[in-house]
């Protein structure tokens, strides 16, 4: 399945007292997925002369998420680091450790709520010098830039990762009302592009979606165009305030020929 990621614009760099010899440099990107997961880049460089033992670099996450390390893979059924037995960085070598964070169950029904959520957690990073001496690194709360979804939010919750040319195929979106004091009352529009054709009744009515709430709808749309294709053209429009919200680039999907998926 393709999805989108925003990047946020900030690259936050942790700062040391200065009274302290300065022996890592840690830099944080922050990725604000569609999804309401969270995912963290955290890029740390050597800056001393010798090699360092990386004995753990994890990230403590707020109240609000559950958080995975995406710093392993699986080879004959156990977890082996992505940096190989031996953990070592070298002088002035960097290395990036990814965090997925994912809110609570709680929390992640309440659009408003965690749409505004900035505090993301802290990393605690521990590492030995070829001397055998500890240090440690406890960085204070990381932040985020919080995404703006605006008053209503479309967000795919389902989507083939490959289908066929010109054979239909369904997608679950889910449609969120961010305002946490209005009531919308929805029409949906689905505007074809050169690729993408939706199938069914363009100007349907949704109906009224209470505020901070949800509501899943189900879609047929087919592909003209091989290739990887953008799924774009859903319109909605609030009739209370007469105010239409565009969605394009929703998502990609690969369209193959029947005949290639046959052969294969």
């Amino acid at each position: 399945m393709y999805h989108y990621f925003k990047e946020t614009d900030q690259l936050h760099e942790i700062d040391f007292s200065p009274s302290v010899l300065k022996p890592l440099d840690v830099k944080t990107k922050f990725y604000n997925a569609e999804t309401d997961e969270v995912f963290l880049e955290a890029q740390i460089q050597n800056i001393t002369t010798s090699p360092m033992f990386m004995e753990k670099v994890s990230l403590e996450p707020s109240i609000m998420y559950n958080v995975a390390e995406l710093n392993t893979v699986n080879k004959t059924g156990e977890s082996v680091s992505t940096f190989g037995l031996r953990t070592y960085l070298q002088p002035l070598d960097t290395r990036q450790y990814l965090y997925c964070l994912k809110p609570k169950q709680e929390f992640a029904e309440k659009a408003g709520v965690i749409k505004g959520v900035t505090v993301i957690g802290k990393l605690d990073i521990v590492w030995k010098t070829n001397l055998g001496e500890r240090g440690r690194l406890q960085t204070s709360q990381l932040q985020r830039m919080a995404p703006g979804y605006g008053d209503v939010r479309l967000s795919l919750e389902t989507i083939p990762d490959t289908v066929n040319l010109e054979e239909p195929f369904d997608i679950t979106c889910k449609i969120t009302n961010c305002s946490s004091e209005r009531t919308m009352d929805l029409v949906l529009e689905m505007c074809n592009t050169n690729s993408i054709h939706w199938c069914g009744v363009s100007g349907r009515q949704l109906g009224k979606l209470h505020p901070s709430s949800s509501l899943h709808l189900a879609l047929t749309l087919l592909s003209s165009v091989q290739g990887l294709q953008s799924v774009s053209g859903l319109r909605l429009t609030d009739t209370f305030l007469k105010r239409t919200y565009e969605y394009d680039d929703i998502a990609q999907v690969c369209v193959i020929s029947s005949k290639v998926k046959e052969e294969c």
